[in-house]
């Protein structure tokens, strides 16, 4: 029974994207179609396959044992300052941000991303016959996230239309970057993040070009020199370290303010209607959990987690959501995980629109312009990965 209402939920979903859609009868439902059975095939073969649990269970390992690598480097600047046996959030979760971000600038000047980057996004937009900077933003945006993916594509931002430009600031808005992804894996189980990092980049593209079509264009080209902004590889460093350490104190900053405001706003609403702000966002969400999956008891737990990521950010919900990971069901865990990694939230469309703006103010006046529509674009595309996350595990 819960296959079958995830399933039914998967179509809604696409139904309502196919309903908002601004050009409906020029939507290419050959990608579509090529994009969904993409994913199937990269949540079987992650989820059902012992290549696939393998794969995932090598690369979480791997990941954790760089991060260890990274904890050297905190330890060495904040050793002794935390009592052992302790944990403290910046500390042990954002921190670690620097060092991957560091990591991810290396990666980007020796060519290793970028070349990766460009040819897989070539292979998607080959199969889909979507545009080649399209499938190219939408992979890049599985390693550099919102601000950086908008970057690398700046040269290109004059000549897009405005569906072109809504596709790519969804697919923005639905990724995450790579540089966060330890710290996510610290608080939420590492497969899901890993699965639900590529699973969001067909999403995005199902979703936003079904909303916004576009035609294929032959003479795109992709310069991946565009992606680095450093000189030399120590720059690169550089670049890398001051780049996370500023995410990490944003990071900080926002959750300092939203966690706080969250308890405040619970507070008013508890006192004046006996029900908090969470547990209204509870039952918001909680029809939309059920469609995704999520048995009917833990429906509204799941829902005031969904909702309260949507209000704030992803960070706040996955600290509601992680005490409460060992009492939920493993479909409520693998779905909820799922949904909550991405940035589609509120503020993500400041962020985005501000990064366009930085390139080109035109641009930006479109993009504030449909900002809550890529807003529930980019929450649809998060449906999406959630819905078949659970239906395969």
């Amino acid at each position: 029974m819960e296959i079958i209402i995830s399933l039914l939920g998967f179509i809604l979903t696409i139904g309502v994207a196919f309903l908002l859609s601004n050009d409906r009868k020029n939507i290419n439902y050959k990608a579509i179609i090529v994009l969904i059975v993409m994913q199937v095939i990269v949540t079987l073969l992650m989820f059902k396959t012992t290549f696939g649990q393998k794969t995932v269970e090598v690369v979480s390992d791997g990941v954790t044992k760089t991060l260890n690598y990274g904890y050297e480097g905190i330890d060495f600047v904040v050793g002794g300052l935390v009592p052992e046996g302790a944990s403290i959030f910046f500390v042990n979760v954002l921190m670690v941000i620097i060092f991957t971000s560091t990591l991810l600038s290396i990666l980007t000047y020796i060519r290793v991303l970028p070349i990766l980057i460009k040819y897989i996004g070539g292979a998607v937009a080959k199969i889909t016959g979507l545009s080649k900077v399209v499938t190219f933003n939408s992979i890049n945006s599985i390693f550099f996230g919102q601000s950086e993916s908008i970057l690398a594509i700046k040269s290109h931002l004059d000549k897009m239309n405005d569906n072109k430009l809504f596709i790519v600031s969804t697919s923005a808005m639905a990724s995450v970057s790579a540089s966060i992804m330890g710290s996510y894996m610290t608080m939420i189980p590492s497969k899901y993040v890993l699965v639900s990092m590529l699973l969001n980049a067909l999403s995005s593209l199902i979703v936003a070009t079904m909303m916004a079509p576009i035609k294929k264009e032959d003479d795109e080209v992709i310069n991946i020199k565009e992606v680095s902004q450093s000189n030399s590889i120590f720059g690169a460093m550089s670049v890398g370290a001051l780049d996370g350490g500023k995410v990490a104190l944003i990071v900080a900053a926002q959750l300092v303010a939203f966690v706080g405001l969250i308890a405040l706003i619970n507070g008013i609403f508890t006192g004046i209607f006996g029900i908090s702000f969470t547990e209204i966002l509870g039952y918001l969400f909680a029809p939309i959990a059920f469609l995704m999956g999520v048995p009917a008891s833990e429906i509204v737990t799941a829902g005031s987690i969904m909702g309260t990521k949507l209000a704030t950010n992803e960070f706040v919900a996955m600290l509601q959501f992680q005490p409460l990971i060992p009492e939920l069901s493993a479909k409520t865990v693998a779905i909820v995980s799922a949904f909550l990694v991405s940035f589609a939230n509120f503020s993500s469309i400041g962020i985005i629109s501000g990064s366009i703006q930085a390139i080109n103010g035109e641009k930006a006046n479109v993009v504030a312009k449909f900002g809550l529509k890529m807003l529930l674009a980019a929450t649809l595309a998060s449906i999406l990965t959630g819905t078949i996350v659970g239906l395969f595990s």
